[in-house]
């Protein structure tokens, strides 16, 4: 009989954050110190929204930053996205994560999840 093992202890949540392009390797420097494994930032051209104008946002170059963050690291850098945001001018961004319902494979979830150990059978 095999063994049942619960191979994803801990979900994951993507995270998307749009910045301005002078503070895009600031912003990529925090999201790094919260086990993010896989991020990417891509020019945000297009991007023009009332909340974007109301944030200081619009009309600037801006970066598109996507990773995966870990669900008990998400609150914590959505914070220090946060505390950063409230000091206001080049700082202005907007950031929030959305929930992972299915990562497919093992390999890659350990990855994404920035786990040690991987299944060996």
């Amino acid at each position: 009989m095999s063994e049942t093992r619960n191979i994803a202890p801990v979900k994951l949540e993507l995270f998307i954050a749009v910045v301005k392009n002078k503070k895009a390797a600031y912003y990529t420097s925090i999201v790094q110190s919260h086990q993010v494994n896989m991020q990417f930032h891509t020019p945000a051209s297009g991007v023009n929204h009332l909340l974007l104008d109301s944030l200081g946002l619009s009309g600037k170059p801006r970066t598109l930053i996507v990773g995966t963050v870990r669900a008990d690291e998400a609150q914590s850098l959505i914070d220090d996205f946060s505390e950063t945001i409230a000091k206001g001018g080049e700082y202005n961004a907007l950031a929030f994560t959305v929930s992972l319902t299915s990562v497919i494979g093992t390999l890659v979830y350990g990855f994404l999840s920035n786990e040690k150990t991987t299944v060996t059978q």
